[in-house]
């Protein structure tokens, strides 16, 4: 139950604008009234408070470049399933899309809800995203002229919203995570790229076209290989986790013992799950490896800081599951590359909201986006 002034504040919306939109949805029914505030002096303001009679739902589709999840959501937040998990190579995969629809259509079926009952459908993908426009440059071309948000819209029959996954995990961690509070954050999504989202004045920054936050092509690596992107010396060459586990099977290959030799066995998770699991455990070769690439992220952090100067930089995305692993070099890093007086007025923290991230970011972009009508 708040009050209006209380969702002006809570979701940084100006209070007429709110007024407005409150008596939209009471009107429409997705809201009801629920009586006065207790007194604080003056007149006592109304609550409101969501319609529980009014069952209406948010999909939410989670995609990195090589597994796709999917969770259904209501307006509370609360997850109405299990987590929906496919394996799909956005790289490799020529039937990706097709896959893509094909799963979230399936899953629809399985909940047993309604379709009409659905606000749409939230995606989080990685690549060049011009949320705007309803592209994606880099994967999951449409066959169509039409852009990719609109091709999904027309295959799936709900409003589709699309955005980078990295711009999405730096927004469920303003609204949901320890970046609350917080008006100038930097999110780093540690994964098999390494991404970037930026809240500037508590405000998600996407730049002129929208790209902004490439932080895995900043020319940082230490060797010369050629990144995905066809230039050399880009930083995720050197750290991102695909890159781990390869750096981790040649050591092993040359004769240095790990855990991992029996821990990539087991097919039935990522390599890079397993190489993650060994670095908690406290294998030397995967916390050597991980440390060598947190260093290198570090230098990139550093760069940032003295750029944008942020208040909070949060480590988020798969990797960030090897937190404590990661803070001792990145730290390292930023005390050999950052000015003192920059850095110290920076607080880096692991990202407690682990995998769900991007999940409740893609279920915040229907939020933002949807008319309710």
């Amino acid at each position: 139950m708040l009050t209006l002034t209380e969702l002006s504040s809570l979701s940084n919306k100006s209070l007429p604008l709110i007024t407005n939109a409150v008596n939209d949805l009471v009107k429409d029914g997705y809201v009801l009234e629920h009586g006065l505030a207790p007194s604080s002096g003056g007149r006592r303001p109304l609550t409101f408070s969501l319609n529980p009679q009014k069952q209406m739902y948010i999909i939410a589709v989670a995609m990195d470049q090589l597994v796709t999840r999917m969770v259904i959501y209501d307006l509370l937040n609360r997850p109405q399933n299990i987590t929906y998990t496919l394996s799909l190579s956005l790289a490799e995969d020529a039937d990706a899309l097709t896959k893509l629809i094909q799963f979230i259509r399936s899953n629809i079926k399985l909940s047993g809800i309604s379709s009409d009952q659905f606000l749409g459908i939230g995606i989080g993908m990685p690549g060049f995203v011009n949320a705007e426009q309803g592209v994606n440059y880099t994967f999951l071309k449409s066959p169509e002229e039409k852009g990719l948000r609109d091709y999904l819209k027309k295959s799936i029959g709900l409003p589709v919203f699309i955005e980078n996954d990295s711009s999405l995990i730096a927004f469920a961690e303003l609204k949901f995570g320890i970046g609350r509070g917080f008006n100038d954050i930097m999110v780093i999504n540690i994964g098999w790229g390494i991404g970037l989202g930026m809240i500037i004045n508590g405000s998600l920054f996407k730049g002129h076209n929208g790209y902004a936050g490439e932080f895995s092509h900043i020319p940082l690596a230490q060797s010369n290989k050629l990144c995905s992107c066809g230039k050399r010396g880009c930083l995720e060459v050197d750290t991102s986790l695909l890159v781990l586990v390869e750096r981790a099977k040649s050591e092993m290959a040359e004769g240095v013992s790990s855990s991992m030799e029996n821990l990539f066995k087991d097919e039935s998770r990522l390599h890079g799950d397993h190489f993650l699991d060994a670095a908690r455990a406290g294998d030397p070769l995967a916390i050597s490896i991980l440390s060598d690439a947190a260093f290198l992220i570090g230098k990139g952090i550093a760069t940032l800081i003295h750029i944008m100067n942020p208040e909070l930089i949060v480590l988020g995305g798969r990797g960030a599951a090897a937190g404590k692993f990661l803070m001792a070099p990145i730290q390292q890093a930023i005390n050999e590359f950052c000015i003192p007086r920059l850095a110290e007025h920076t607080e880096i923290k692991v990202s407690g909201l682990a995998s769900e991230s991007e999940l409740l970011g893609a279920a915040t972009l229907v939020v933002e986006n949807c008319d309710f009508a």
